[in-house]
């Protein structure tokens, strides 16, 4: 997604004009642009996402699990990746997913993605 900076690159590009508002209004024009009943949600700046998370995360919501899911880590604080319905594309608010009530997928046999910040 494009918004404060744009970018040169292969990939499909969704520009947000709503960037401003917070990260949730970016996270829901790249959303509405999707053609899928679900989308993981990862962050970039995770450089150690183990795939099997992702798998997991498709299983418990292929099982039922919920609308909303996200990844723990240590059994009780949530974090990526996360899993969003389509029914839930249009709920995240400008501060972002994080405000979501989501029910948590045990991944705690699997390494955490990490969080690199750098300027």
């Amino acid at each position: 997604m494009t918004g404060a900076h744009e970018v040169e690159t292969s990939a499909r590009i969704v520009h947000c004009d709503e960037w401003a508002r917070g990260p949730g209004a970016s996270l829901r024009c790249g959303l509405r642009d999707l053609d899928a009943e679900a989308a993981i949600v990862v962050l970039a700046d995770g450089p150690n996402l183990d795939p099997r998370a992702v798998d997991r995360m498709i299983d418990a919501w292929r099982e039922g699990a919920g609308a909303a899911l996200a990844a723990t880590y240590d059994g009780a604080n949530r974090s990526h990746p996360v899993l969003l319905t389509r029914s839930e594309w249009t709920e995240v608010p400008d501060e972002g997913a994080r405000a979501l009530d989501v029910t948590l997928v045990p991944c705690e046999d699997l390494t955490p993605p990490g969080d690199v910040d750098m300027p």
